[in-house]
């Protein structure tokens, strides 16, 4: 493992990441005991710690006591922050976010309590989620289902801070593999947007019903939800036996899943968009309600529609409507 000094190129002296690296190995120990490791006086010591704290990478835990932030999420975020002067200083601290982050978790090994954190309260919560989800570069795998979290800022999900977010990590090369329900279906008009972001790059599928939130990063850390309520109470799971366990279990859930968009047609006849809009959702199994609430019309005028999607393609159930469009290709 490396030990010089490799994050002058985010302004971070050498001293400073020197106390860094300590609190990774040693988290919770008192400063006095920090400044006697590094064999200087206490008041340099808070002079690193304060500067340390303000960019995020410690936090407060007791009186004179500090813990590091998890440099995964932590020195990614700061990275992201700075415009580094040459591309070989960003490639230079981006791979010892690995290193650091073998710090920080050879030290938890040591306490198995350390594999599973657990967070409460929603703006702890909203706060840790966004800087993970902001952190990913590889994988987000999710199970989705409600009640959903607001942004840090306070801000409810919208669709449009969804598009933005997910095309994102789209154009970062981000493998984003997404097991929706009927009961995702909650906002208007989301159906529609997520066959949008399907087609621009999201893997999307269906089940009829999911038991729970996952959002699995990276292959590297996944956010659980622990209760059915408000989602203000999540357990970090690191690298660990659960952790794959959690993993095998969305690949589970993933190849029991349906594709959320089909192909268009290629012939003549093919179906409006609104009618193959219909269609989706009623493969996907929402009901009358659900689909009214994504179109924007009453529950009598969205059962009218999907009646007439029936009637043409000649069905006298939704079971038929759905075996006749799939022999006509169009699902």
């Amino acid at each position: 493992m490396r030990n010089d000094p490799v994050l002058g190129a985010l302004g971070i002296s050498e001293f400073d990441e020197q106390v860094y690296r300590l609190l990774l190995l040693q988290p919770g120990q008192p400063l006095s005991e920090t400044a006697g490791a590094l064999g200087v006086n206490t008041a340099r010591l808070r002079g690193a710690v304060a500067r340390l704290s303000r960019l995020g990478l410690l936090r407060r835990t007791a009186p004179g006591k500090y813990e590091a932030m998890g440099p995964q999420a932590a020195l990614t975020a700061l990275v992201a922050r700075h415009r580094l002067e040459t591309e070989a200083a960003l490639d230079g601290v981006q791979a010892a976010v690995a290193d650091f982050a073998q710090l920080f978790q050879k030290a938890r090994l040591r306490d198995p309590g350390r594999w599973v954190e657990v967070l409460s309260g929603r703006e702890t919560v909203n706060r840790r989620v966004d800087e993970l989800t902001r952190s990913v570069r590889t994988h987000l795998w999710v199970l989705d289902r409600p009640p959903y979290m607001k942004h840090v800022d306070g801000t409810p999900d919208t669709n449009e801070a969804e598009i933005a977010e997910t095309e994102d990590l789209i154009a970062r090369g981000v493998d984003i593999r997404t097991v929706y329900c009927p009961d995702s279906m909650g906002r208007p008009g989301r159906f529609e947007l997520l066959v949008r972001l399907a087609e621009a790059g999201e893997q999307a599928r269906m089940l009829p019903s999911l038991p729970f939130k996952l959002r699995i990063m990276d292959l590297r850390v996944a956010v659980v939800s622990l209760t059915g309520g408000a989602y203000d109470n999540i357990a970090l799971i690191h690298p660990s036996g659960l952790l794959d366990a959690l993993i095998e279990l969305f690949q589970a859930y993933w190849g029991r899943a349906t594709p959320l968009a089909g192909t268009h047609p290629p012939t003549d006849d093919k179906p409006s968009d609104e009618d193959l809009l219909l269609l989706q959702m009623l493969k996907a199994g929402l009901k009358d309600e659900a689909i009214a609430r994504q179109l924007g019309v009453s529950a009598r005028t969205a059962t009218r529609r999907i009646a007439a999607v029936i009637e043409r393609l000649g069905a006298t159930t939704r079971f038929q409507a759905g075996a006749e469009a799939s022999a006509r290709g169009w699902l």
